[in-house]
């Protein structure tokens, strides 16, 4: 039996934007493989990041436990963790320095550590599990509890989809296989963090209670700019009577008032979601939950079996209101099937929430302005706004890598800055943002409203400006033209 603590990096405090946000969740991928660790026999605390108030707090749980392993196990479920935040990588790099300090032995996983492994290897860590890493580890665990002493060499001997390091240089050795759905961890071990610490987060700042699940992994559509280091195109579902199991222990549990499904895709298929949808009520374990998909799964079928489910909000990824950038992203969905899924989901009675990406290759004033009539025809009930974020592993990241500088991450979710040259400089994408979020804003009010009739000329007005000045905004032409992808030239 080994003692292990099982952390991850992602300090709510470090992103002022999801701070001020307040919604924070429970780290669902770091918790069901504690999970797992617990069933296999292990002594498994758990350092939750989310709510501490800096690494200080990990630094004494650390003192106290004296743990034989640390597992740095990032939370894959999490966007944010996945956009590799620099704020976070320093913070996991201090982790795994104390951890070595003490001499614990250091495992690490997830999104950031799969990209650049070399780098966690040399902040001391002695073992990076590439992608989910879950086969690996268990292997690597059963012959750790073994000889807790054996080199980090010997731990890795065989296998795939881990990084070691070597005498002169990282040996990564790429691979590994995904555990099925059948045997992946479900329940997450709940009972090893402060549950009613986000409890009292959420109810203090909006009246209500959310918590986390998953009823899938992955996603197998192949945008250029979505990286997948953890999944990569695989798409693997749980059963639909075990997803509604877990919603009715969280109901009974700990009383939650809604929950968030932190799915890149939830459902896929209107049949899925009528039998969890059924399993669900017999249950007794309904609570309104939201889910993230795409516009081209959104049939009259699965609109009414997710309102039939409990579903409240489905967010979009939407993306832009220009069938030229959608195509250029390799996107596969058309601007009528987001129109048409919006309208569904309105006639089932569903808040719709669209992602929007800005700055795409090549994307002109033409695009953006099309983004505004998007909104304008669709009338979302709220929209999530960025810029395109280049990661590893990506097509995009390819076209542009050579423009990239000493920035290479965000460091915070809220910089929305262009990391390379596109079309216009950071400010006006700014102002882009600030002028389509205040569009949503008086499209919920209503024209009809008190001061509404105002706003929408103002807004107009502030339109009208920007557009005038665009050009002021704009790089130089060379700096971006040679990184247009295929589709766009053709266009």
């Amino acid at each position: 039996m080994l003692s292990v603590l099982v952390a991850h990096s992602y300090f709510l405090r470090f992103d002022q934007k999801q701070w001020q946000r307040a919604k924070p969740y429970p780290p669902l991928a770091t918790l069901q493989v504690a999970s797992a660790l617990r069933q296999a026999g292990h002594s498994v605390a758990v350092f939750d990041a989310m709510l501490a108030q800096g690494v200080t707090d990990f630094d004494a749980r650390l003192g106290t436990l004296a743990p034989q392993l640390i597992l740095l196990y990032e939370d894959t479920f999490n966007f944010l963790s996945k956009m590799c935040l620099g704020k976070m990588r320093q913070a996991a790099f201090h982790m795994i320095a104390k951890a070595c300090h003490t001499g614990a032995r250091v495992i690490a996983a997830g999104p950031d550590a799969s990209d650049a492994p070399e780098a966690y290897l040399a902040a001391g860590a002695e073992l990076v599990l590439l992608g989910e890493g879950l086969s690996t580890l268990r292997t690597i665990i059963d012959r750790l509890a073994a000889d807790p002493r054996a080199p980090a060499s010997l731990l890795a001997e065989g296998l795939s989809g881990v990084a070691i390091r070597g005498t002169a240089a990282a040996q990564v050795i790429r691979g590994g296989a995904l555990l099925p759905a059948s045997r992946a961890p479900t329940l997450p071990a709940w009972d090893l963090i402060d549950v009613e610490s986000y409890r009292a987060v959420w109810q203090r700042a909006h009246r209500y209670f959310s918590l986390n699940m998953a009823a899938s992994r992955g996603c197998s559509f192949r945008c250029n700019w979505c990286a997948k280091p953890i999944w990569g195109n695989h798409y693997l579902q749980r059963e639909a009577a075990e997803v509604a199991a877990e919603m009715a222990h969280l109901k009974r549990t700990f009383g939650p008032d809604h929950i968030w499904f932190a799915d890149d895709v939830f459902g896929f298929r209107a049949d899925w979601v009528t039998r969890f949808a059924s399993a669900v009520d017999a249950a007794q374990g309904s609570i309104p939950f939201t889910i993230q998909t795409r516009a081209d799964l959104l049939s009259v079928a699965m609109a009414r079996a997710l309102k039939a489910a409990g579903c409240r909000e489905v967010w979009i990824g939407a993306e832009s209101g220009s069938q030229r950038v959608l195509n250029a992203m390799n996107k596969g969905t058309t601007v009528e099937e987001i129109l048409s899924a919006r309208a569904r989901l309105r006639e089932a009675g569903i808040r719709v929430g669209f992602f929007i990406q800005l700055g795409y290759l090549d994307e002109q004033l033409a695009d953006i302005l099309a983004t505004r009539t998007l909104l304008e025809a669709a009338r979302p009930d709220d929209i999530g706004v960025s810029v395109s974020y280049p990661l590893p592993g990506t097509r995009f990241y390819e076209l542009v890598k050579e423009q990239l500088q000493s920035k290479t991450h965000w460091q915070e979710s809220d910089d929305l800055e262009m990391m390379f040259e596109g079309t216009y400089s950071t400010g006006f994408y700014h102002a882009v943002r600030d002028l389509l979020h205040d569009q949503v804003v008086i499209d919920e009010v209503g024209t009809g409203a008190e001061g509404a009739g105002a706003a929408a000329r103002s807004l107009r007005q502030r339109w009208d400006a920007l557009i005038a000045d665009e050009r002021r905004w704009r790089n130089a032409p060379a700096a971006h033209a040679t990184a247009r992808p295929a589709a766009m030239n053709e266009v």
